[in-house]
Parts: structure tokens; sequence; C-alpha cells
């Protein structure tokens, strides 16, 4: 390489070297060093390595390291060198603990109401008014006995001890949830792999267990997971955009800039680095210390105190974390080690349950039923409490004609609180609390099982979405095809074979050229090793279309290996690796004679485009001519691409040694004039699973479109094997260029209106852009054709895939051939890589949806019923049949426990037969409603009959118009009993949603909601005998008990009646739950995107979430500002534009248009906010060095984005007064 002149340089840093040689066991430089070497930039990097360590060579040597052997990989030494430089682990932030959760859970306003309310009532009750003016207060009575008024405390103290009940589910609910995440979460940090050399072997290791010392190798859509210095590099480019904010790729050599951050992603090329620091000590660690992300207290500090040290020697440090506080990675850098599942996730995940980003479907139509039913309790629960009070002070004060005495007042205030609590009970069961308990239970079951069927689920609500998905648009490779590639045809030497040639019927000079061009022209990290199992298949490791050309090398019995070991990777002159723009490959050698030969590979039409030569049949160059190359396209590429291959050609070119060195950034002058050695045709069979799979997607509708950078026959052919094209129907089959030509208008901007005439007939986009891929993505989700928003799932595993992953709904990356920066946009990770797994996870999506249905429909009969019973009994009686306490078990059986049971339904194959919910079906449909009103009228009518006319019935003494303190009734535990059974028998009427008649199919495969039915039954038996005093209970007899059982039962019968009625009889129900509909939302909102619009919090947003959402946001301001202590900024948001901190913006080349200037915000509560990386509308960077973090991106939505244009000056003052 060119690169190499360094070397020369003298070590001028070996008498330094001797004085520290005694420090940090016996390496030649310090972790001090080494961090301080790693804050330089470029120039100053390189004249610091020159200076002190003479080249990269002397760090390596003061490092004892082999920079082409790498480390020994003795554990011992391994374990000396954690020890000394630490281990490539950043900790993560510590979980809440369960008090944290416990005090969370009791910041539910209906419960503090309910506290408030307990303990008035505890007050009360242990006053005692003076002796002998009962009489004059009226009917006061308190018992018979003395004694039942000493017992006047129970029910608030019950009251207090229920509400304790429900924190302490609720808490254990979230603590076990993020105790599955840091599960899912470490599982994930273990699959994290990277390349090194260890022994002079390349291995995979965890990235947990790189150590400072270890010789990497990086390559084109790795995320860099230690700092490090270049040894040796192809073209390589780096985007630094998450460290630096810099959008443009940053170009890495020996003599320029060779310094490889932590954190940032390869975008071209290839490479090896030394491993300098890791963990705690890289960029990213640092970066993580300031933010008080790792670790202890302790840490912090120390790490402040080193990082002034640093500061004093060099400024850049500072300025760098603050640019990077807020350009993209602040909030919420990843660590290192779970670059796929991220602390990000977990915070994610922490916050399932409050409203997000309104990416999920149904958080939103979730969010505003509670709401709807929430205002709807609230304003019954207010009428119950104005009808009592008006009934007593009317019946006291007017009809009895009573005075107000001063003695009185403590009875009348029990009355009232009485009154209060009957209210707040109506409250507590009319609000519907185990709604998001349910979702979350939900999706975490759905997580849990998803895990098995081989879809790792990064972000939640992408799991429920996947059950709304209309369209798939799938790649080819590896997806739907088996990624075994194999050559199958050859064009060699004039001749077209159809199947590998005899190495004796190629001329030996092609031969030379064909082994030579594909040995050299492969990265050296692909290879092909002996199988594993002895008659498996050898093993492919690295880029499988180059697999497949060193398999052919090896079916013409010759070793590539030989030649590799001829000609080292360093002694490569100049790559031009493979990326998607170029769809080709080139390689430069400098010959002994000073000349130079050119190996290049890729697309056939693309290479043959540049062939001014072909050789002949005996080995000769002779001339190509347009018209020739026109031929073998019609002769050979479109036959083999027919079949289903994947066509690669072949060319090389000689650069004579007299002539002046050419340009060699000039790519496009050299690689032309090229002289083709051979075309290949390259098959990829297809799974033999995949065609089924895309049989049940179409049956569910849902459409699937193939997208690829193969050639259009090709994805032809494997579209019609799998079963995307079927034969005799008009599907369109584009090309990127053909499309981009029909969805352009003549200035050359994409119009809406032309794609929405091209996709819906669309199934292939072959040789496409990953630009194409997402503006085909950004289409079909913006369009407005069909009546329904299509909801589109995408697969991805190339670097260039992050666009369309994040634009789609559900982004899917592959877990085997996926970069890490797809992973890192995308929502699923697919383990197995196989599209089968995509219809598992529809299967489980649409399960989630309708267990949350199957919820509902219990919950809201509950509801219903309970608030009417408690409401009229009030009215009529002056006191609620069904007791506080007793509302609180309801409230618990049929929210905490009903969504645990229900949400845990596995989903079955019938789930496919039927078409996509879509984003505006309503949760509840007609026949859920029938179901919903039809059995809260059975249950009224029974519990009324029983309230009114049950004494008689039962021959017992009627509990209506008790006085304060009575004793529990007979009668009302009846009441109590009926209810609560009649409850237990319909969650099993529950279970289906669709109005099947079958309520018990399959009821003993779901092991969990038999024994919660069960576990009730029994406990109910325990309250009612056993519960007396505290729960208003009085033991009941075996006959009582049957009784209720039967009425109970009833509701199942009942359920049959009314599923024999047809739904479309009844033309007044009225479905419920809707999304929200464009036409609800204010202008000003829509002009964001429709889809951030999030319409939880806009429900919400008043009240307690902005009152601790600003306090918080507060004190991580007063915290951030205290870390970065020069410069401070405070950044005003709307909420709806909330944007996850995964966002492509984070990566530079992801770059969309449609995107507005986003305010950056420091804060805790919304990690997920805005990564704030430049846009395009971004100022340019500002000269002001000191104040990064006030420049990099504020841009305030005032004044028509006036000050989005220009740089903010220069003072932190004038930044915070500007965005405030």
């Amino acid at each position: 390489m060119g690169d190499m002149a360094n070397n020369s340089v003298a070590y001028s840093g070996v008498k330094n070297s001797l004085k520290e040689a005694n420090y940090d066991g016996d390496f030649g430089i310090t972790l001090a060093e080494l961090r301080a070497l790693m804050e330089l930039r470029s120039t100053d990097a390189l004249r610091k390595i020159q200076e002190s360590y003479g080249d990269v060579y002397g760090i390596c040597a003061k490092l004892k390291t082999s920079p082409n052997e790498g480390l020994s990989g003795n554990p011992a030494d391994i374990e000396r060198r954690q020890a000394v430089f630490g281990k490539n682990f950043i900790p993560p932030k510590k979980p809440k603990t369960f008090l944290q959760l416990v005090w969370e859970a009791l910041q539910d306003v209906t419960l503090i109401v309910l506290e408030i309310a307990a303990i008035v009532s505890l007050g009360l009750s242990f006053y005692r008014p003076p002796e002998g003016n009962n009489e004059v207060c009226g009917q006061v009575s308190v018992g018979e006995e003395e004694g039942e008024g000493e017992t006047g405390w129970i029910e608030g103290a019950a009251i207090l001890l229920s509400v304790v009940c429900v924190v302490l589910v609720t808490a254990f609910n979230d603590w076990s949830k993020e105790k599955q995440f840091r599960g899912l979460q470490s599982r994930i940090e273990q699959e994290q792999k990277f390349t090194v050399i260890r022994g002079g072997q390349v291995i995979q290791i965890p990235v947990a267990d790189i150590t400072v010392g270890d010789i990497a190798q990086v390559k084109y859509g790795d995320l860099l997971p230690a700092d490090g210095i270049l040894i040796q590099g192809n073209d390589l480019k780096i985007d630094e955009s998450s460290l630096t904010g810099e959008s443009d790729h940053v170009k890495k050599t020996l003599d320029k800039d060779p310094l490889l951050l932590s954190g940032t992603h390869v975008m071209e090329g290839s490479g090896r680095m030394v491993v300098t620091a890791v963990g705690m000590n890289s960029q990213t660690g640092i970066i993580f210390a300031l933010l008080g992300a790792g670790g202890e207290e302790e840490e912090k500090k120390d790490e402040k105190k080193k990082e002034k040290k640093n500061k004093k020697q060099d400024g850049t440090v500072e300025n760098r974390n603050k640019a990077k506080a807020q350009d993209g990675a602040a909030m919420e850098m990843q660590p290192l080690k779970s670059e796929e599942g991220g602390d990000g996730d977990e915070k994610d995940k922490k916050k399932a349950n409050l409203p997000k980003k309104e990416k999920s479907v149904l958080q939103g139509k979730l969010t505003k039923l509670a709401v709807q039913i929430g205002k709807a309790g609230l304003l019954m629960s207010a009428i119950t409490v104005i009808i009592l009070v008006l009934y007593f002070v009317i019946n006291t004060f007017w009809v009895q004609k009573r005075q107000w005495l001063v003695e009185c007042t403590p009875i009348y205030s029990q009355y009232f609180v009485k009154f209060f609590i009957i209210g707040v009970t109506v409250l507590v069961v009319a609000v519907p609390e185990g709604l998001p308990l349910a979702v979350t239970i939900s999706l975490a079951y759905s997580v849990k099982k998803m895990m098995k069927d081989n879809n790792l689920v990064r972000h939640l609500d992408a799991c429920e979405t996947m059950g709304n998905a209309t369209a798939i648009c799938s790649d080819k490779t590896g997806t739907l095809t088996m990624n075994r590639m194999t050559v199958v045809q050859a064009y060699i030497n004039e001749n077209h074979y159809k199947k590998v040639p005899d190495p004796d019927a190629i001329p030996e000079s092609i031969f030379s050229y064909l082994v030579t061009g594909i040995s050299v022209n492969c990265a050296y990290t692909s290879k092909i090793l002996p199988p594993e199992i002895e008659g498996g298949l050898p093993r492919h490791v690295g880029n499988k279309t180059e697999c497949a050309l060193l398999g052919l090398v090896l079916d013409l019995k010759l070793d590539y290996q030989d030649v590799r070991n001829e000609i080292p990777e360093e002694a490569l002159y100049k790559v031009y690796t493979f990326n998607s723009v170029r769809k080709s490959m080139s390689t430069v050698l400098k010959n002994s004679d000073g000349s130079y030969r050119l190996f290049s590979k890729g697309a056939s039409e693309i290479i043959l485009k540049k062939c001014f030569k072909i050789l002949s049949a005996n080995g000769e160059a002779k001339v190509f001519r347009p018209r020739d190359r026109d031929d073998i396209v019609k002769t050979v590429i479109e036959p083999m691409a027919s079949e289903g291959l994947r066509t690669i050609c072949l060319a090389f070119r000689d650069f004579p040694a007299g002539e002046p060195e050419p340009d060699w950034d000039n790519e496009n002058d050299i690689v032309t004039g090229l002289t083709c050695i051979a075309v290949v045709g390259i098959e990829d069979p297809v799974r033999p699973e995949v065609p089924d799979a895309i049989r049940k997607c179409q049956r569910a509708g849902i459409t699937v479109r193939m997208v690829t950078g193969d050639n259009i026959n090709t994805a032809r052919a494997i579209a019609s094997k799998c079963g995307i094209l079927p034969s005799g129907e008009d599907f369109l089959c584009l090309e990127g260029k053909e499309f981009n030509r029909r969805i352009r208008n003549e200035k050359g901007e994409i119009e809406q209106e032309r794609i929405d005439k091209i996709w819906p007939k669309l199934r292939v986009l072959a040789r496409s852009s990953p630009t194409d891929k997402h503006t085909l993505v950004k289409g079909i989700i913006d369009s407005t054709v069909s009546e329904q928003r299509q909801v589109v799932a995408v697969t991805g595993d190339g670097t260039n895939d992050g666009p369309a992953l994040k634009k789609a709904d559900v982004g899917f990356a592959m877990g085997i051939a996926g970069t890490d920066v797809a992973k890192e946009a995308s929502d699923i990770i697919l383990i197995d890589d196989n599209f089968t797994s995509i219809v598992k996870a529809v299967m489980w999506g649409r399960n989630v949806y309708d267990s949350i249905s199957k919820f509902l429909q219990f919950q809201l009969t509950v509801n219903v019923v309970a608030v009417i019973v408690a409401f009229t009994g009030a009215c009529i009686t002056q006191d609620s049949p069904l007791k506080a306490v007793q509302m609180l078990w309801v409230n618990l059986i049929m929210d905490t426990l009903a969504s645990l049971a229900l949400a845990t339904e596995p989903p079955t194959e019938s789930l496919l037969l039927r078409k996509p919910y879509g984003r505006n079906k309503p949760l509840i449909s007609r026949t859920m409603m029938k179901n919903i009103l039809g059995q809260a009228v059975y249950q009224l009518v029974v519990v009324f009959t029983l309230l009114f006319a049950g004494e008689k019935f039962f021959d017992i003494d009627s509990g209506r118009n008790a006085p304060l303190h009575a004793p529990p009734s007979e009668h009302y535990t009846i009441v109590f009993n009926t209810f609560v059974l009649m409850q237990l028998f319909n969650e099993i009427n529950a279970r289906k949603i669709h109005g099947e008649r079958n309520v018990f199919e399959g009821i003993f495969k779901n092991i969990i909601f038999c024994t919660i039915v069960l576990g009730t039954f029994v406990i109910q038996i325990i309250i009612v005998q056993f519960g007396g005093k505290p729960f208003s209970c009085s033991k009941l007899s075996l006959a009582q008990w049957l009784w209720s059982v039967f009425l109970g039962m009833g509701t199942l019968l009942w359920g049959q009646l009314i599923s024999t009625v047809p739904t479309s009889r009844l033309k007044f129900l009225k479905e419920a739950g809707h999304g929200t509909q464009k036409e609800e939302i204010p202008e000003e909102e829509l002009a964001e995107d429709v889809e951030e619009i999030d319409h939880a919090e806009r429900e919400l947003r008043r009240g307690q979430i902005l009152w601790f959402r600003g306090l918080n946001r507060i004190q991580t301001q007063i915290r951030v500002v205290n870390a970065f202590r020069s410069s401070l900024y405070e950044g005003l948001e709307k909420t709806e534009s909330r944007r996850s901190i995964h966002n492509f913006m984070t990566h530079p080349e992801f770059r969309i248009e449609d995107s507005e200037p986003h305010i950056p915000l420091i804060d805790d509560t919304d990690t997920e906010d805005n990564p704030p990386t430049k846009r395009n509308s971004s100022p340019p960077p500002s000269s002001n060095k000191n104040n990064n973090a006030v420049d990099s991106g504020i841009h305030l939505k005032t004044e028509m984005n006036k000050s989005a244009t220009s740089s903010s000056p220069g003072s932190p003052l004038h930044s915070l007064e500007t965005s405030l």
C-alpha cells in the first residue's frame, strides 16, 4: 500500500518508553497516554504518534502485539490486559428498584384520591360523639351493641390494604417486565461478535472479550466496538456523525487520519486496526461517564477529574463531547456492548405503557378509549356523590326539619365521607387501569414466545404493528433464498458452459487471469472452510457471492489460498471495495516491473459496459464492440437470468510501466477500458418453505413484494418460483431506473400520484438502490389510494437498508447476514434470516390484538354493570350495594388477573385466515359490543332482582337502608358473591370475540387461564366465608352458594343465546375505540408529520404527565449542565415531534428530505427523543469552538424557522435566551 510511507520515521519515542516501562504492568504505554492519544484528531494524532512512538508498529510493539499475528490468545495475557486497560463493557444504567416502582405505581390519581378518602374515614371513625346527642342528630345508629361502633375503622383500613395490594401487583409486573428486558438484552449482547486475529487465526469473539492490543478486522457495515489505530486499510470510509456530528464520511488512511473511534459506522472498505481503548476508556465510554450512565458515583468523579486533566491538555475533547452530547448520541449514546439491543431499548420498554410516538396503532386507540371511559366514569361518580349528598341534606334538614348542631358535625361528616368513598369506588371501577397492564403483559408474553420462533423483538410495539401489516417488502438473497451460492454456469473463452467446465478446457492464459482475479479481488475475509460435520457442506464465511467464486476456483482443482499467501492483503496497491452504488469491486496490484494490473468484478451489465476487449477462445484479447456486448446479453446473460441465476462479470486491465502513474482516486477513469475474462451464473436456490409461507401471507391479505439488487430476469424467475408472481395475472416487474423514470416529474421530483399509479400492481423491483427501496416504502405508507393506510414491513441486511428499515412500520434485520447498522435500525431481528419467521411474527401480532380485544370485552362488561349497580343502588338505597373494598377486589380480578389470563392465549393458524384489521378499525367491533351489552343486561337483571327481591327469595333480612355502622348482611353478601361469579364465568365467554359458539375450545392449552380462574374462585370463597367485617361479608350457606354459582353459570347459556342473534340485525350497535382520524387533528400538528402525532399524549397532556415530566426534565437538565459546566441550553419542543433515538437521522447517509429541524432536549424521561443530528436544513457548523453544544443544531420553530438559518451567536446565555 502507498500508505506505508511512515515506516522510515525515526523512533523518537524510544527514550520516553524506557521511563514509563515500570508502570501499568510491563506495557510500554500507559492507559492515560492511550486516552490522551485517542482524544486527538487527524493530523495532531499523526504528529503525536510519529513523535512518541514512530508509527503504528511502534504502538503495537509497546502493546506487545503482532500487527499480523495478533495477540497469542493466552487467557493469562488477556486477563492481565483487561486488568490494566479495562474490559470492553459499559455498565448499563441501574434498573429501578422495587421501591421506586412502588412509588411510581402510587402516583396513580385514582389511588391517591382513594388513599385520602380512606385516611379521612379512618380519622372520623375513631371519633366518638358525646353521649346523649344521638337523638338530636337524627338516625345515626351506632349499632345495637357498642362494640359495632368500634369497628368503624375497618373499612378505611381495608381500603388502604387493597390499595397496597393493587400497588404491589402493578409494581411487581413492572419489575418482572424490566427483568425480562434485561435478560433479552444480555442475550443480544452475547450474540454480538466481532472479527479479530489471535495467534494468526481469524476468529470471531464476543464484543465484550475484545481487549487492548487485539488486532481487529473492520469491514463494510461494522459498528466499531472499541477505539483503535489503523494498521492497514482499503478505501476505508467511516461515518463519525454519531460522535462528531459531521455528516460527511471520513476517509481513514495511515498518512492522514488513522484513528478509528468506537460507536462509528464503517460505510465503505475494509482494514485492520490495533485496539487502543475499550469500555469506559473508549470515546463512547467517556461520553457515557459524562452523562452519568455507567458505573458508580466515584467512577464518575474520577472520570471528571481525568476529563479536567485532559481538557487542560487539549480543548478538543471538551468540544467533541459537547457536540456529541447533542449530535445524536448524548441522550442515549448506545453502549458498545449493546449496540444492537441498546440501553435505549430498555428505556423504551420501561415506558412501554407510557404513550409514545404513535407508531403503535394499538397504543393510540387504547389510550383514547381509556380516556373516554375515564371521563364517563368521572361523570358517573360525581353524579352519584351529588345525589347522595342532596338526598341526605334534604331528608335530614328539610323533611325532618333538624338543626345543624356543632356537636353533630362529626357524625354528619362521617356520612359525607361515606358518600365520597362510594363516589370514588364508582370511579375506581369505571377507570380501566388494567388496560395498559393487559397490553404490557400481552406484548411481553408474545416477545418471549417469539424468541422461540426466531424473532428477536427490539421494540415492543413492533410486535403488535406486525399484526396489521398489509405489505411486506422482502429482500431476495438469504430471505427468500438459501444464501448458499454456487457457480453453475459460465461463459469463458467464447463458450457458454451449462455446468462448471473441466480445467483442461480452459486455455492456460485465461486460467491464470481467472484464478488470480478471483483470489485477490474478493475480500480476504471471505473464505471456504471444511465442513463442521463429516459429509456436510463446506462452510462459507464472509460474503456469499464471493464464496461462490472462490468455490469455482476450488472446482477448477486449484487453491485460492496459495495465491493469497503469495499476495498478502498488505501487498494490494489499491482496493475499490464493493458498495451499493458501484455494484462492483476492483483491486489494483503493482507488478515488480512498475506496471499495474487491475482486477474488477461486479454486476454483469455494469462491468460489460466498461469492457472494450474480451479474451477469445485461444486466450488472446480481441476487440469487444457494443454489438458483441448486445449479443452476449441476449445469448448468455438473459438466458442465465431467466433461470434465476445471478450473473457476475470478471474483467481486468493493465497499466503499462512507462506511462505516468494514474490518479487512483479518480475511479471512473481507472475502472474502464477493461478486458472481459468471463461471465459466471451463480445459483441461490429458493428456501423450500418459502412458497407456502407466501401463500399464507396472500391468504391473510398481505401483499409480498420483492425488492432486490439483482438482475430483473433473475428476480422475475425467483419471484415466480416463490409464488410472488402468480401465473396469468398482470403484475409489474420494474428495474430501479424504470421505477424512477415513472415516479418523477420533468424536474426530477418524486410525485405521490405517480407512485400511487405503480405500487398497487408492483410485485418485483429489481436492480434497485437503497434509495429506491426507501422511496417505495415511503410511497406506499404515504399513499391514500386505498381506504386503509398501508402498514408496511421491510426486511434488510445491508448498511444501506437503514433508511428503509427506519421508515417502515416494522423493520426486520437479518440476524446472520445483517450488518450492525441494519440491526440498529430495525425493530425485529430475524435470528434465522428466514421469511417464514416473518409469517410467525404476523400471527403473534394479530394474536396480541385479539388478546387485547378479549380483555376489553370482559372488562367493559364488568365496568358497565358495576358502575350502573353502584349508581342506581346509591340513588335508591343511599348506599352502594357493592362496598368500596368489594369493588376493589372486583377491580383486582378483572384488571390484573383477567389481563394475565386473557392476554396469554397462544395464537392459532386460523388468525391467518382473515384480512388485516387496518389502522382505523375500532378496537371494539359491533359483535363485541353486542356481547358486552347482552351480558350487561343479564347481569343487571340478576343483580337488581337480588337487590330488591332477594330477601324474599332467600327468606333473609333485607340489607337495604342499613344504618351507618350496621354489621354486614347476608343479603348484600349474596349480591356481591353472585356478581363476582358472573364475572368469572363471563371470563370464559370473553375468550372468543368473533361470535364463535365453542368458548371452551383450546381452554386446557392455556394453563395460566385455568389457574387464574380457579385461583380467583378459591379466593372468593375465602373472602365470603372468612372476610367478615373488612369485606362487608357474612357467611353463606351451601344452598346460597349453589344459587350464586347457578346464576353465574347462566352467563354461559346467555352467551350462546346472544351469539344466535345476527349482528347485522342490530343496527343501533356502535363501534368504539377508533384510532384518531386525520380530521380530528389540529392543523399545526398535521404540518409536522401525521405519523408522529401522539394521540395519547394529546389526551393526557394536561395534568400529571406534564407535571412529573417537567420536574424530571429540570432535574436532568441540571445534571447535564453540571456535567458540561461551560455551556448550557434548554430545548423546548412539542411533545408530538418525538422520534426514537435509533432514528435514521443518526446515520448521516440516512438523510431524508421530509424532515423538519428538531430541537434537542437533554432529558432523561424522554430518552427516546430527538437525536438532533444535522439535517439538510441545518446551518453550517459555526466557527465558534468553545460553544459547540449550543451551535450544533438547536433550531427553534419560531417565525417560520428564521432562526434555523443562522448560527447561534457566541454566548451560552444568548442561546439560553433564544431557546426560552
